[in-house]
């Protein structure tokens, strides 16, 4: 018996299906399973958003007189990191013409937060904010993007033989006036920068050099810390790891230490020869820059 109502139960449900199916099975086969696939229709949207060129090579050409603004500002506060040709510089930027933001950036909205507010990504060289008005930031987009319409499909610099700037623009003596003030504690003009300007006699190089702390490609001074723990007892080392919870390090003799960190103890004291050059990089103006360059290439 509870067979027999199960099977007509099966037999009311599937005529039940085949009538909903006849009279709206065309409706149903258009719009696509519910929580399923989308239709054909729907497909074909999603494959034309999907294979949509990027917005920066749907613009259309720019206004002459911004651009050339926007150039003039990018040679000032972005030349040095991302490069002449937007390529990256020697200073460690990335390359603009393969910038995913900047790609789908369409009228510097994308692009001036990260001039406004500057970007910093782990592992990787960190942008300080630039002093630019949004209107300033617009025009330097501007620019980005008409150099990104002349570009080749592989990212490759825009056509045209390459070009060499004169960067020996400052004040020799402003420039050693600044230099006295503010790197003699650690250089020498007799020591340790003696020559070099000899040894580095691209003025492009020995700027990026000086700025930058150290030459392209060479290895950053390792940061030494010094922890002390409340019984009193100093480890000294170089620095592995610091956070809000431990401090590691390798003694001068080659083991691995690590303290937990809690509050203020135990004290941890960093030595990073990097530093000083690393906070400078917020307070150099262009002048300032330009002026010590001017300088340093004197001293042969």
């Amino acid at each position: 018996m509870q067979r027999a109502v199960r099977t007509g139960a099966w037999v009311g449900a599937a005529l039940l299906l085949a009538g909903a199916g006849a009279g709206g099975g065309s409706a149903s086969t258009a719009a696509g399973p519910a929580g399923g696939a989308p239709g054909a229709a729907g497909q074909a949207a999603q494959d034309e958003r999907r294979h949509a060129p990027y917005d920066a090579q749907q613009r259309p050409p720019g206004d002459p007189a911004r651009i050339a603004r926007g150039q003039a500002l990018y040679g000032i506060h972005c030349r040095g990191c991302h490069g002449i040709d937007l390529r990256g510089g020697d200073l460690g930027g990335p390359n603009l013409l393969r910038s995913q933001l900047v790609l789908r950036d369409r009228q510097g909205e994308l692009i001036w937060p990260v001039l406004r507010d500057g970007q910093s990504t782990p592992g990787v060289s960190s942008m300080p904010a630039q002093s630019l008005s949004e209107t300033d930031a617009a025009a330097v987009a501007e620019f980005i993007h008409s150099i990104l319409a002349t570009s080749t499909r592989q990212g490759g610099p825009p056509a045209g033989p390459e070009i060499e700037l004169d960067i020996v623009v400052g004040d020799a003596d402003e420039g050693r006036a600044y230099f006295e003030a503010t790197c003699a504690s650690c250089h020498a003009a007799d020591g340790d920068l003696a020559g070099i300007a000899t040894r580095i006699p691209d003025a492009k190089m020995l700027q990026n050099t000086w700025v930058r702390g150290r030459q392209r490609g060479a290895p950053r001074p390792p940061v030494r810390v010094t922890v002390t723990e409340t019984s009193g007892a100093r480890t000294e080392g170089r620095l592995a790891r610091l956070d809000d919870f431990l401090v590691a390090l390798t003694t001068d003799d080659g083991r691995r230490r690590s303290f937990r960190r809690q509050g203020g103890s135990p004290r941890v004291e960093i030595a990073d020869p990097m530093a000083r050059h690393t906070e400078l990089l917020g307070v150099y103006s262009d002048t300032d820059i330009h002026n010590v360059t001017a300088y340093l290439v004197t001293l042969q």
